[in-house]
């Protein structure tokens, strides 16, 4: 089934991840994280509509939970999805809408919190 990806939605989305993502490096210190440490993706939905949210893994749809309109939710990576530093994707799920958005694919790794934003349009 083909994917309709709305363009200023997916790039704020990208933006976001790929900022936060880069913080959450920084913050380490040069630390090492045990490989089992709990992994999450905060959502912060400022649209209206509530979505489901899912993490892409190769062919792997994961859903992760919704988030409900106006709220902000700290969604946990599911550990069994995450060898090493593993390429992931996100992808919105508006419900009651065929809009879904899909983020590019950014490398997480055990421990990180990555921050998605979903834009109010």
């Amino acid at each position: 089934m083909p994917r309709f990806t709305p363009r200023p939605l997916l790039a704020a989305i990208v933006g976001v991840v790929a900022l936060t993502l880069g913080a959450c490096s920084a913050r380490g210190g040069g630390r090492s994280r045990p490989p089992d440490a709990a992994t999450y993706v905060e959502v912060r939905n400022q649209n209206w509509q509530d979505q489901n949210v899912y993490v892409l893994r190769s062919s792997q749809r994961v859903r992760l939970g919704t988030v409900t309109g106006g709220s902000t939710q700290k969604l946990r990576i599911p550990s069994s999805l995450l060898f090493g530093a593993t390429p992931l994707s996100f992808l919105a799920d508006p419900i009651g809408s065929s809009r879904q958005a899909i983020s590019m694919e950014i490398t997480v790794s055990p421990g990180e919190t990555v921050t998605l934003t979903i834009p109010p349009r």
